[in-house]
């Protein structure tokens, strides 16, 4: 779906993902994130993992300086760039912590050796040495060996509700396409813009 024929921007997303996934070599769904603390913006990368009407969602730990700063600061931007498309979508909204029961279900289908790493790694705090990390894990796979691991409640996801999403389109001669898709009263405002 051309997303310069749209009149709302969830659909022509999806159909642009799901040609990322067929030829994207690596993580089609890494988007590179920006939060704010005192005026400092800080870009990180994250996987998304939901995506429509709703808001984009990704998961992370609840102590990590991502999730502190839109504790504080609801505001983010995030990009995903398919270079192997000449593609990139991004996004800006406002990100909200999704329900306990949203980040349960995702949790119970991660693999066992990632549920085990929410539990042992304390995100975003000074780890001595790599050697403490690794002991934190043996722990855990002892704590919860023979059992299903929990969702930490430290752990889950936030929403992104996107209020902004444009599409780029690269083109020779540096022609690029570019649209805007910003939430309206009733519906999107749909602007182009040069490159």
């Amino acid at each position: 779906m051309n997303p310069f024929d749209a009149a709302e921007p969830h659909a022509p997303f999806e159909a642009w993902f799901a040609e990322a996934r067929s030829s994207e070599p690596d993580v089609p769904d890494a988007i590179q994130i920006a939060t704010v603390r005192d005026g400092v913006p800080s870009i990180r990368t994250v996987l998304l993992k939901e995506w429509g009407p709703a808001g984009w969602v990704f998961y992370t730990n609840y102590g990590s300086q991502k999730a502190r700063e839109l504790d504080a600061h609801a505001s983010i931007a995030g990009v995903l760039h398919w270079k192997s498309l000449a593609r990139q979508v991004r996004v800006r909204g406002r990100a909200r912590r999704v329900t306990d029961a949203t980040s349960d279900a995702y949790f119970a289908r991660r693999p066992r050796g990632s549920q085990l790493g929410a539990w042992a790694s304390r995100q975003s705090e000074v780890l001595d040495h790599h050697s403490t990390l690794e002991a934190r894990m043996a722990d855990v796979e002892a704590r919860f060996a023979g059992q299903d691991v929990p969702r930490p409640s430290f752990w889950g996801g936030f929403r992104i509700e996107v209020e902004a999403m444009e599409f780029w389109q690269g083109r020779a001669d540096r022609l690029h396409d570019r649209i805007v898709f910003e939430r309206a009263e009733q519906g999107w405002g749909i602007t182009r813009l040069y490159p």
